[in-house]
């Protein structure tokens, strides 16, 4: 059995690792010309193509929002404008069903006056004085790395000799209008071996940056540190994050010229509001003679704990079936998104004296452990609204001037609804997204599989009510603590549902759907319950009668390109075909490649003799072997991914097709790691993985078309 070398030295395909170097780029080239004569320029792929785009560019998409005082912000991309418009509405106006805009940067505009490939990367703008400066990043070609350029919002244009900073892995926030906070590269030595800034400083206006103060300075093998100012009117306050490795953290006060550490724990995520301390546990916290349990949401008095109090009271307490989500503060009130069993439910948390949720002042305080019950300070009440068989997520709150909130909801065959409310007063529907697939005839419905260690792993399939006629296309993540939950894609409904396939999603161990210790139970050396987790749900599918192995497809990024790799290598049997997109698969040197020193904490520690030992089985460019029953493998990645090394995908795809296995492989020139800049990479995006997952699960002589084009779509 032939297998690739473990040392970086002994990799014979080193040498693609080289992102721009001309050989490499030339293999790409003949790769990406490949790719495209073998999957696009039929009928079918051009149709494909058109209508995802129609999804894409389409003016009756909901334009997500988030205020900024009286206005409204969003981003925008369609077919005339390709890179997007940064632009603001009022409310009033944003209720109308086609809003006045102000634009305020036209991205393509901009591009062409600079002579650059801009790609939007957000903006952050400036809460005192009037909302008026912005901070805004754009990247070349959609790489993490971004320039930063100040913007006048009031006269739309960039300020002469303002706050400019060139092209890095910047981190910057608003201190007030002449200070920002820094994190940069600032030369060597400044950035952590992850490749993000080691040391943050306060830079005033008018000043050359070497002259900017430094506030602190992290250790090479942290991951990064930053700093940022709550600007809530009589609560200002400044803070600096080191963060040690992905999970672990310390949080400081910056209180005059001393930093004072809130005293949590490490792996414990810490934040303030007004006068409130929250707290968040990954793991059990004894203090102040009680025992706070994984996943807990707690809250104190902040300048009570700083002082040495510990007298904290629970928010949320997890079980076996249940995690805490997300959390987001509006002026007076705490809103909490939890998931049961990967379904939805929000509650609303009010601190001791606010008014309570229904508007009708303060209200009873009851209930045992937790808000809601004998002897509690907070209390808690339902927030409505929330869809079965549907993800709930708050889109935007007002933290400092009001109760409003606004949530969008959506599920695999409904449209996302976005809605808006004031806690304590009805809510109102804003915008609601078009249909855009039949969905009538489809159901969704959830399982569990049993694992190999017997753990119940939950998912979801959509697909015909009477069965499954046409192929199924199965998906995972499994890993930092994300949880896949219900969502509506019309570009999925479109390529896949509406032309009779099945659609499923796999909740795996080292997600979040569960909380900490779902997520915990399956990094470093537990890492392969999350392949064994993917493999149960296949095996489950071929059990129920829902999928056999030559319609069962499988579709993964990143992370998830990481577990199609380990699919492959190790359970070719269970599929037959895998799109992999922009994944991780030499975990050999994984930690050398741009970002990836960042995900030691999830992964382990190459280096560290006994960590490669359970690493090893699961890197899947050391376990390619010859004479094996691989699929046929679709690996999509972009040059400009600065997070994931394009080397991962460019090495596996020339091993397998040293061993003669079937592989096609593209690769984007733009993107960053999501493999595309535009609407218009992708739309061939998708198109490339749908025809090539339709075409080798539904068969080469199949000839089903598109919504509208043939019976029985």
């Amino acid at each position: 059995m032939t297998l690739a070398s473990d040392a970086g030295s002994d990799d014979r395909y080193l040498w693609l690792e080289e992102i721009t170097g001309d050989r490499a780029l030339e293999w790409v080239r003949e790769r990406n010309a490949q790719a495209l004569a073998r999957l696009s320029g039929g009928a079918r792929f051009e149709e494909l193509r058109a209508q995802v785009r129609e999804v894409l560019d389409a003016d009756e998409r909901i334009p997500y929002v988030s205020r900024r005082g009286e206005h409204l912000y969003n981003f925008w991309q369609d077919a005339e404008h390709r890179k997007g418009l940064w632009r603001r509405t009022t409310l009033e106006e944003y209720r109308r069903e086609r809003p006045e805009w102000e634009v305020l940067i036209d991205v393509d505009a901009l591009a062409a006056a600079d002579g650059e490939s801009w790609v939007w990367q957000g903006a952050t703008v400036l809460r005192p004085g009037g909302y008026r400066q912005a901070l805004v990043h754009l990247s070349r070609g959609g790489a993490d790395a971004s320039v930063v350029r100040e913007f006048d919002i009031a006269e739309r244009e960039f300020v002469t000799d303002g706050f400019a900073l060139p092209e890095a892995k910047t981190d910057v926030s608003w201190i007030d209008a002449d200070h920002i906070y820094v994190g940069t590269d600032f030369g060597p030595g400044s950035l952590t071996t992850s490749g993000y800034p080691r040391i943050v400083k306060q830079w005033r206006r008018g000043t050359p940056l070497d002259q900017a103060e430094v506030v602190f300075e992290g250790k090479p093998e942290d991951v990064a540190v930053s700093a940022f100012r709550d600007p809530t009117p009589g609560f200002e306050r400044d803070f600096v994050v080191r963060s040690l490795d992905f999970y672990r953290s310390e949080l400081y006060l910056r209180s005059g010229g001393d930093l004072v550490r809130i005293d949590v724990p490490e792996d414990a995520d810490a934040a303030a509001h007004r006068q409130w301390l929250l707290v968040r546990t990954r793991s059990a916290w004894a203090v102040g003679g009680a025992t706070y349990p994984a996943g807990a949401l707690l809250a104190a008095p902040f300048d009570a704990y700083l002082a040495g109090e510990r007298d904290l009271e629970v928010l949320f307490e997890p079980d076996e079936r249940s995690a805490l989500s997300y959390w987001a503060w509006t002026r007076h009130h705490l809103i909490l998104g939890t998931l049961r069993d990967v379904r939805s439910e929000l509650a609303v948390v009010t601190p001791p004296g606010g008014p309570g949720p229904d508007a009708g002042g303060p209200g009873p305080e009851t209930g045992g452990n937790g808000p809601g019950h004998a002897g509690s300070r907070w209390r808690r009440a339902p927030l409505p609204g929330v869809p079965e068989l549907a993800q709930t997520d708050i889109a935007g709150t007002d933290p400092y001037d009001s109760d409003e909130y606004m949530l969008t909801s959506s599920g695999f065959t409904q449209p996302a609804t976005l809605r808006r409310g004031v806690i304590g007063g009805a809510a109102e529907d804003l915008k609601r997204e078009p249909a855009w697939f039949d969905a009538d005839g489809l159901s969704v419905r959830q399982f569990f599989a049993t694992s190999d260690d017997g753990t119940r792993v939950p998912y979801f399939v959509t697909g015909p009510e009477g069965g499954p006629g046409g192929p199924v296309l199965l998906t995972g993540y499994g890993g930092f603590e994300v949880s896949l939950t219900p969502f509506y894609s019309g570009v999925t409904g479109r390529a896949w549902l509406a032309r009779g396939g099945t659609y499923v999603v796999a909740n795996l161990r080292g997600g979040g759907e569960y909380g900490p210790g779902w997520h915990m139970s399956a990094v470093k050396e537990r890492r392969h319950r999350v392949y064994e987790d993917f493999a149960a749900v296949a095996r489950d599918l071929a059990a129920r009668g829902i999928a056999t192995r030559e319609r069962l497809g499988i579709e993964g990024a990143s992370n998830g390109g990481l577990l199609m790799g380990v699919m492959l290598t190790r359970y070719p049997e269970l599929f037959g075909a895998i799109a992999c997109q922009v994944p991780l698969l030499d975990m050999r040197r994984y930690h050398e490649l741009l970002a990836g020193a960042s995900w030691i904490a999830e992964y382990g520690d190459p280096r560290e003799p006994e960590q490669w030992e359970h690493l090893r089985p699961f890197s899947p460019y050391h376990n390619v072997a010859p004479g094996r029953p691989y699929p046929p493998v679709l690996l999509i990645t972009s040059t400009r991914d600065d997070r994931v090394h394009p080397g991962h995908a460019r090495k596996m795809a020339a091993l397998l097709a040293e061993h003669g296995y079937d592989v096609t492989y593209y690769e984007n020139i733009e993107g960053g790691h999501g493999a595309a800049a535009d609407n218009e990479q992708r739309a061939l995006k998708s198109a490339l993985v749908f025809e090539f997952l339709w075409r080798n699960l539904a068969g080469r002589g199949d000839r089903a078309g598109l919504p509208g084009t043939s019976p029985g779509t």
